[in-house]
Protein backbone atom coordinates (compact mmCIF):
# COMPACT_ATOMS: atom_id res chain seq x y z
CA UNK A 1 0.00 0.00 0.00
CA UNK A 2 3.03 2.71 1.11
CA UNK A 3 4.98 1.85 -1.76
CA UNK A 4 1.94 2.42 -4.21
CA UNK A 5 1.93 5.38 -2.75
CA UNK A 6 5.33 6.72 -2.71
CA UNK A 7 5.26 5.63 -6.63
CA UNK A 8 2.44 7.28 -7.28
CA UNK A 9 3.77 10.21 -5.30
CA UNK A 10 6.83 10.58 -7.90
CA UNK A 11 4.42 10.07 -10.60
CA UNK A 12 2.96 13.25 -9.67
CA UNK A 13 5.55 15.50 -9.02
CA UNK A 14 7.23 14.42 -12.13
CA UNK A 15 4.03 15.50 -13.98
CA UNK A 16 4.05 18.99 -12.00
CA UNK A 17 6.87 21.70 -11.54
CA UNK A 18 5.85 21.37 -8.32
CA UNK A 19 3.52 20.79 -5.70
CA UNK A 20 2.88 22.12 -1.98
CA UNK A 21 1.74 19.33 0.93
CA UNK A 22 -1.70 20.09 0.74
CA UNK A 23 -2.04 19.70 -3.11
CA UNK A 24 0.08 16.16 -2.42
CA UNK A 25 -2.40 15.16 0.85
CA UNK A 26 -5.60 15.60 -1.41
CA UNK A 27 -4.32 13.55 -4.28
CA UNK A 28 -3.00 10.69 -2.18
CA UNK A 29 -5.91 11.15 0.33
CA UNK A 30 -3.52 11.67 3.54
CA UNK A 31 -2.55 13.94 5.99
CA UNK A 32 0.17 16.35 5.22
CA UNK A 33 2.15 14.26 8.01
CA UNK A 34 2.42 11.39 6.00
CA UNK A 35 3.31 13.32 3.20
CA UNK A 36 6.30 14.70 5.20
CA UNK A 37 7.35 11.07 5.91
CA UNK A 38 6.72 9.69 2.41
CA UNK A 39 9.24 13.03 0.68
CA UNK A 40 11.81 11.62 3.42
CA UNK A 41 11.07 8.14 2.43
CA UNK A 42 11.59 8.92 -1.49
CA UNK A 43 15.13 11.21 -0.40
CA UNK A 44 16.66 8.44 1.72
CA UNK A 45 16.14 5.84 -1.31
CA UNK A 46 17.63 8.40 -4.12
CA UNK A 47 14.94 10.17 -5.43
CA UNK A 48 16.23 13.73 -6.08
CA UNK A 49 12.77 15.29 -4.16
CA UNK A 50 13.66 19.23 -3.19
CA UNK A 51 11.49 21.33 -0.96
CA UNK A 52 11.08 25.15 -1.22
CA UNK A 53 10.19 26.48 1.90
CA UNK A 54 7.80 29.13 2.72
CA UNK A 55 4.23 30.20 1.92
CA UNK A 56 4.92 29.56 -2.05
CA UNK A 57 6.37 26.73 -1.14
CA UNK A 58 6.82 22.75 -2.16
CA UNK A 59 8.07 19.29 -3.56
CA UNK A 60 9.41 19.12 -6.99
CA UNK A 61 11.77 16.55 -8.35
CA UNK A 62 15.31 18.64 -9.72
CA UNK A 63 18.03 17.13 -11.99
CA UNK A 64 14.92 16.06 -14.81
CA UNK A 65 14.68 13.46 -12.42
CA UNK A 66 12.44 10.33 -14.71
CA UNK A 67 10.84 7.32 -13.58
CA UNK A 68 10.37 4.45 -15.65
CA UNK A 69 7.47 2.11 -16.44
CA UNK A 70 9.36 -0.95 -15.48
CA UNK A 71 7.48 -0.91 -12.37
CA UNK A 72 3.76 -1.28 -13.66
CA UNK A 73 1.91 -4.19 -12.39
CA UNK A 74 -0.24 -6.13 -14.57
CA UNK A 75 -3.33 -5.00 -13.89
CA UNK A 76 -2.08 -1.28 -14.48
CA UNK A 77 -0.64 -2.37 -17.74
CA UNK A 78 -4.16 -3.86 -18.88
CA UNK A 79 -6.03 -0.58 -17.84
CA UNK A 80 -3.51 1.44 -19.80
CA UNK A 81 -3.89 -0.25 -23.13
CA UNK A 82 -7.88 -0.53 -22.62
CA UNK A 83 -8.15 3.16 -21.94
CA UNK A 84 -8.03 3.55 -25.50
CA UNK A 85 -11.25 3.56 -27.72
CA UNK A 86 -9.50 2.57 -30.91
CA UNK A 87 -13.17 3.55 -33.00
CA UNK A 88 -13.17 7.59 -31.47
CA UNK A 89 -8.93 7.36 -32.12
CA UNK A 90 -9.55 6.50 -35.40
CA UNK A 91 -12.67 9.12 -36.38
CA UNK A 92 -10.27 11.72 -35.33
CA UNK A 93 -7.37 10.42 -37.43
CA UNK A 94 -5.34 9.74 -33.73
CA UNK A 95 -5.03 5.77 -34.93
CA UNK A 96 -1.38 5.97 -36.26
CA UNK A 97 -0.55 7.86 -32.93
CA UNK A 98 -2.02 5.71 -30.50
CA UNK A 99 -0.43 2.62 -31.75
CA UNK A 100 3.09 4.26 -32.01
CA UNK A 101 2.32 5.16 -28.08
CA UNK A 102 1.26 1.72 -27.57
CA UNK A 103 4.35 0.23 -28.98
CA UNK A 104 6.62 2.60 -26.87
CA UNK A 105 4.71 1.48 -23.42
CA UNK A 106 5.01 -1.95 -24.44
CA UNK A 107 8.64 -1.73 -24.93
CA UNK A 108 9.37 0.13 -21.95
CA UNK A 109 7.69 -2.64 -19.93
CA UNK A 110 8.73 -5.80 -18.45
CA UNK A 111 8.89 -8.96 -20.57
CA UNK A 112 6.65 -10.69 -18.55
CA UNK A 113 3.87 -8.03 -18.30
CA UNK A 114 4.52 -6.85 -22.45
CA UNK A 115 0.92 -9.55 -23.82
CA UNK A 116 -1.12 -6.80 -21.22
CA UNK A 117 -2.22 -5.34 -24.49
CA UNK A 118 -3.46 -8.16 -25.97
CA UNK A 119 -5.12 -9.57 -22.77
CA UNK A 120 -6.86 -6.97 -22.52
CA UNK A 121 -8.16 -6.38 -25.93
CA UNK A 122 -9.64 -9.88 -26.13
CA UNK A 123 -11.16 -9.78 -23.10
CA UNK A 124 -13.41 -6.07 -23.39
CA UNK A 125 -13.96 -4.93 -25.90
CA UNK A 126 -16.27 -1.17 -26.46
CA UNK A 127 -18.78 -0.93 -29.39
CA UNK A 128 -20.02 2.66 -29.27
CA UNK A 129 -22.83 3.08 -31.74
CA UNK A 130 -26.53 2.19 -30.51
CA UNK A 131 -27.87 -1.06 -32.39
CA UNK A 132 -29.32 -0.63 -36.14
CA UNK A 133 -27.17 2.67 -36.52
CA UNK A 134 -24.33 2.07 -38.36
CA UNK A 135 -21.84 4.21 -37.53
CA UNK A 136 -20.84 7.28 -39.61
CA UNK A 137 -18.04 9.29 -38.89
CA UNK A 138 -18.55 13.17 -39.44
CA UNK A 139 -16.45 14.51 -42.53
CA UNK A 140 -14.95 17.17 -40.32
CA UNK A 141 -14.49 15.33 -37.56
CA UNK A 142 -10.14 15.47 -37.92
CA UNK A 143 -10.37 19.03 -38.95
CA UNK A 144 -12.31 19.80 -35.41
CA UNK A 145 -10.02 17.39 -33.35
CA UNK A 146 -6.97 18.73 -34.26
CA UNK A 147 -8.15 22.30 -32.94
CA UNK A 148 -9.18 20.75 -30.12
CA UNK A 149 -6.13 19.35 -29.51
CA UNK A 150 -4.57 22.51 -30.04
CA UNK A 151 -6.43 24.99 -28.34
CA UNK A 152 -7.05 26.73 -31.50
CA UNK A 153 -10.35 29.04 -32.95
CA UNK A 154 -11.98 27.37 -35.56
CA UNK A 155 -14.49 29.47 -38.25
CA UNK A 156 -17.62 26.99 -38.83
CA UNK A 157 -21.23 26.67 -40.70
CA UNK A 158 -23.07 24.90 -38.34
CA UNK A 159 -26.77 24.02 -39.44
CA UNK A 160 -29.42 24.75 -37.08
CA UNK A 161 -33.19 23.54 -37.51
CA UNK A 162 -34.39 27.04 -39.56
CA UNK A 163 -31.28 28.17 -40.97
CA UNK A 164 -27.38 27.81 -40.93
CA UNK A 165 -25.00 30.05 -38.97
CA UNK A 166 -21.33 31.02 -39.45
CA UNK A 167 -19.92 31.76 -36.15
CA UNK A 168 -15.77 31.69 -34.71
CA UNK A 169 -15.29 29.09 -32.29
CA UNK A 170 -13.02 28.21 -29.55
CA UNK A 171 -13.46 24.59 -29.09
CA UNK A 172 -12.82 23.04 -25.72
CA UNK A 173 -13.66 18.90 -25.89
CA UNK A 174 -15.60 16.38 -27.57
CA UNK A 175 -17.62 14.26 -26.41
CA UNK A 176 -18.98 10.55 -28.04
CA UNK A 177 -22.19 9.89 -26.87
CA UNK A 178 -24.19 6.83 -28.33
CA UNK A 179 -22.41 6.87 -31.52
CA UNK A 180 -22.79 10.61 -31.99
CA UNK A 181 -20.12 13.10 -31.53
CA UNK A 182 -20.50 16.26 -29.83
CA UNK A 183 -18.59 19.52 -29.76
CA UNK A 184 -18.11 21.70 -26.40
CA UNK A 185 -17.31 24.91 -27.15
CA UNK A 186 -17.01 28.96 -26.67
CA UNK A 187 -18.67 31.13 -29.28
CA UNK A 188 -16.64 34.03 -30.32
CA UNK A 189 -19.30 35.43 -32.67
CA UNK A 190 -22.09 34.87 -34.53
CA UNK A 191 -20.95 36.63 -38.07
CA UNK A 192 -23.90 35.58 -40.78
CA UNK A 193 -26.82 33.81 -41.19
CA UNK A 194 -27.71 31.80 -44.08
CA UNK A 195 -31.05 29.73 -45.01
CA UNK A 196 -31.23 26.02 -44.41
CA UNK A 197 -30.77 23.39 -47.11
CA UNK A 198 -33.44 21.32 -47.20
CA UNK A 199 -31.30 17.99 -46.21
CA UNK A 200 -29.98 20.11 -42.93
CA UNK A 201 -28.92 17.02 -40.47
CA UNK A 202 -32.17 15.90 -37.31
CA UNK A 203 -31.67 14.93 -34.03
CA UNK A 204 -31.38 17.16 -30.86
CA UNK A 205 -28.54 17.89 -29.04
CA UNK A 206 -28.04 18.48 -24.84
CA UNK A 207 -28.27 21.90 -24.66
CA UNK A 208 -28.09 22.62 -28.61
CA UNK A 209 -26.90 25.89 -30.19
CA UNK A 210 -28.80 28.63 -29.46
CA UNK A 211 -29.44 32.07 -31.38
CA UNK A 212 -28.66 35.78 -31.04
CA UNK A 213 -27.05 38.68 -31.78
CA UNK A 214 -23.38 39.78 -30.84
CA UNK A 215 -20.55 37.46 -28.63
CA UNK A 216 -20.87 34.70 -26.70
CA UNK A 217 -19.11 33.96 -23.67
CA UNK A 218 -21.10 30.90 -22.42
CA UNK A 219 -20.28 27.38 -23.40
CA UNK A 220 -22.56 25.64 -26.11
CA UNK A 221 -22.87 21.97 -27.39
CA UNK A 222 -22.96 21.02 -31.28
CA UNK A 223 -23.49 17.92 -33.18
CA UNK A 224 -20.57 17.02 -35.36
CA UNK A 225 -22.52 16.52 -38.12
CA UNK A 226 -24.22 19.04 -38.05
CA UNK A 227 -20.78 21.40 -39.03
CA UNK A 228 -20.97 21.99 -43.22
CA UNK A 229 -17.58 24.11 -42.99
CA UNK A 230 -14.84 24.70 -40.12
CA UNK A 231 -11.44 26.15 -40.92
CA UNK A 232 -8.84 26.92 -38.21
CA UNK A 233 -7.81 30.53 -37.43
CA UNK A 234 -4.07 31.00 -38.40
CA UNK A 235 -2.28 34.16 -37.57
CA UNK A 236 -0.05 33.75 -40.05
CA UNK A 237 -2.65 34.01 -42.95
CA UNK A 238 -5.23 36.70 -43.52
CA UNK A 239 -7.55 34.23 -44.30
CA UNK A 240 -8.33 30.59 -45.34
CA UNK A 241 -10.87 28.52 -47.38
CA UNK A 242 -12.75 26.72 -44.30
CA UNK A 243 -12.88 23.02 -44.93
CA UNK A 244 -15.83 21.31 -46.62
CA UNK A 245 -18.69 23.47 -48.37
CA UNK A 246 -21.59 21.44 -48.38
CA UNK A 247 -24.62 23.45 -48.88
CA UNK A 248 -23.15 26.69 -49.96
CA UNK A 249 -20.10 28.51 -51.05
CA UNK A 250 -16.52 28.26 -49.46
CA UNK A 251 -16.67 30.94 -45.83
CA UNK A 252 -13.46 32.44 -45.18
CA UNK A 253 -11.67 32.22 -41.93
CA UNK A 254 -11.24 35.95 -40.82
CA UNK A 255 -7.67 37.19 -39.40
CA UNK A 256 -7.16 36.44 -35.22
CA UNK A 257 -5.00 35.70 -32.95
CA UNK A 258 -5.48 31.71 -33.79
CA UNK A 259 -4.97 29.82 -30.42
CA UNK A 260 -6.90 30.67 -27.55
CA UNK A 261 -6.52 30.78 -23.68
CA UNK A 262 -8.70 27.71 -22.31
CA UNK A 263 -10.46 28.58 -19.26
CA UNK A 264 -8.95 26.46 -16.39
CA UNK A 265 -11.82 26.32 -14.33
CA UNK A 266 -13.70 23.83 -17.44
CA UNK A 267 -14.49 20.85 -16.70
CA UNK A 268 -15.63 18.69 -20.06
CA UNK A 269 -17.12 15.60 -18.00
CA UNK A 270 -18.92 18.02 -15.67
CA UNK A 271 -20.05 20.31 -18.12
CA UNK A 272 -21.55 17.63 -20.07
CA UNK A 273 -23.26 15.56 -17.32
CA UNK A 274 -25.25 19.13 -16.18
CA UNK A 275 -26.26 19.83 -19.63
CA UNK A 276 -27.44 16.39 -20.59
CA UNK A 277 -29.84 16.34 -17.74
CA UNK A 278 -30.63 20.02 -18.66
CA UNK A 279 -31.52 18.26 -21.82
CA UNK A 280 -32.85 14.94 -20.45
CA UNK A 281 -35.35 17.72 -18.73
CA UNK A 282 -36.04 20.08 -21.52
CA UNK A 283 -38.31 17.05 -23.35
CA UNK A 284 -40.22 16.29 -20.80
CA UNK A 285 -42.55 19.37 -21.59
CA UNK A 286 -46.09 17.56 -20.05
CA UNK A 287 -47.36 15.81 -16.81
CA UNK A 288 -49.31 12.53 -16.17
CA UNK A 289 -50.84 12.18 -12.89
CA UNK A 290 -50.99 8.45 -11.81
CA UNK A 291 -51.70 6.29 -8.87
CA UNK A 292 -49.38 3.39 -7.65
CA UNK A 293 -49.52 0.30 -6.03
CA UNK A 294 -46.92 -0.61 -3.67
CA UNK A 295 -45.25 -2.67 -6.79
CA UNK A 296 -45.71 0.24 -9.56
CA UNK A 297 -43.77 2.78 -7.54
CA UNK A 298 -41.07 0.29 -7.88
CA UNK A 299 -41.65 -0.44 -11.27
CA UNK A 300 -41.96 3.27 -12.46
CA UNK A 301 -38.60 3.98 -12.50
CA UNK A 302 -38.10 1.20 -15.19
CA UNK A 303 -41.10 1.97 -17.65
CA UNK A 304 -40.07 5.86 -17.83
CA UNK A 305 -37.21 8.26 -17.04
CA UNK A 306 -35.46 6.87 -14.44
CA UNK A 307 -35.11 10.94 -12.57
CA UNK A 308 -38.08 11.71 -13.60
CA UNK A 309 -39.79 8.97 -11.82
CA UNK A 310 -37.28 9.32 -8.22
CA UNK A 311 -38.24 13.18 -8.37
CA UNK A 312 -42.38 12.06 -8.65
CA UNK A 313 -42.13 10.17 -6.09
CA UNK A 314 -40.14 11.58 -3.33
CA UNK A 315 -42.35 14.82 -4.39
CA UNK A 316 -45.64 12.49 -3.39
CA UNK A 317 -43.76 11.15 -0.48
CA UNK A 318 -43.18 14.29 1.07
CA UNK A 319 -46.70 15.79 0.65
CA UNK A 320 -48.74 13.31 2.05
CA UNK A 321 -47.81 10.09 1.32
CA UNK A 322 -49.82 6.21 0.18
CA UNK A 323 -53.56 6.37 0.88
CA UNK A 324 -55.11 3.87 3.31
CA UNK A 325 -54.91 1.31 0.95
CA UNK A 326 -51.06 1.69 -0.05
CA UNK A 327 -51.84 3.57 -3.03
CA UNK A 328 -49.50 6.28 -3.93
CA UNK A 329 -50.45 9.10 -6.18
CA UNK A 330 -47.94 11.16 -8.27
CA UNK A 331 -47.50 13.63 -10.65
CA UNK A 332 -44.87 12.93 -13.30
CA UNK A 333 -42.99 14.50 -15.63
CA UNK A 334 -43.54 13.36 -19.66
CA UNK A 335 -42.37 13.82 -22.94
CA UNK A 336 -46.03 13.63 -24.37
CA UNK A 337 -49.35 12.04 -24.09
CA UNK A 338 -48.24 9.40 -26.72
CA UNK A 339 -44.85 8.73 -24.89
CA UNK A 340 -46.78 8.03 -22.02
CA UNK A 341 -49.11 5.95 -22.96
CA UNK A 342 -46.04 4.00 -24.45
CA UNK A 343 -44.68 3.83 -21.10
CA UNK A 344 -47.24 3.49 -18.24
CA UNK A 345 -48.71 0.42 -20.43
CA UNK A 346 -45.78 -1.69 -19.03
CA UNK A 347 -47.14 -0.94 -15.62
CA UNK A 348 -50.17 -2.97 -16.31
CA UNK A 349 -52.66 -2.93 -13.09
CA UNK A 350 -50.47 -1.74 -10.92
CA UNK A 351 -50.84 2.02 -11.98
CA UNK A 352 -53.81 3.58 -12.63
CA UNK A 353 -53.57 7.58 -14.95
CA UNK A 354 -56.27 9.88 -13.00
CA UNK A 355 -54.70 12.73 -15.68
CA UNK A 356 -55.02 14.38 -18.25
CA UNK A 357 -59.00 12.90 -19.43
CA UNK A 358 -57.09 12.30 -23.05
CA UNK A 359 -54.83 9.80 -21.87
CA UNK A 360 -56.88 7.91 -18.83
CA UNK A 361 -59.67 7.37 -21.52
CA UNK A 362 -57.07 5.60 -24.21
CA UNK A 363 -56.11 3.69 -20.89
CA UNK A 364 -60.00 2.70 -20.46
CA UNK A 365 -59.77 1.18 -23.80
CA UNK A 366 -57.05 -0.56 -23.90
CA UNK A 367 -58.46 -2.16 -20.41
CA UNK A 368 -61.60 -2.78 -22.11
CA UNK A 369 -59.53 -4.39 -25.10
CA UNK A 370 -57.53 -6.46 -22.94
CA UNK A 371 -60.37 -7.79 -21.38
CA UNK A 372 -61.80 -8.60 -24.33
CA UNK A 373 -58.81 -10.65 -25.51
CA UNK A 374 -58.80 -12.65 -22.18
CA UNK A 375 -62.49 -13.14 -21.43
CA UNK A 376 -63.18 -16.84 -21.42
CA UNK A 377 -64.73 -18.29 -24.57
CA UNK A 378 -68.68 -18.36 -24.18
CA UNK A 379 -69.39 -22.49 -25.29
CA UNK A 380 -72.22 -23.31 -27.50
CA UNK A 381 -75.39 -23.88 -25.72
CA UNK A 382 -76.56 -27.35 -25.33
CA UNK A 383 -78.98 -29.35 -28.30
CA UNK A 384 -82.29 -29.84 -27.90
Amino acid sequence: MRAARLIRMVLLLQSRPSMTAGELARELEVSERTVARDVLSLSEAGVPVYADRGRAGGYRLIGGYRTRLTGLARGEAEALFLSGVPSALREMGLADAASAARLKVSAALLPELRDAASGAAQRFHLDAPRWYHAPETPELLPVIADAVWDDRRLTVRYLRADRAVVRELEPYGLVLKAGVWYLAARAASERRDEPAPSAAGSGAAPGGDVSGDGHRTGFRVYRVDRFTAAAPLLPTEPSAPVAGGRGGAAVRSAAGAGRFVRDPEFDLPAFWAERAAQFERSLLREEAVVRLTPRGVRQLPYVTEPAAAREAVEHAMAGGGPDERGRLTVTLAVESEEVAYAQLLGLGPEGEVLAPSGLRERFATAARSAAALYSPAEEPAPEG
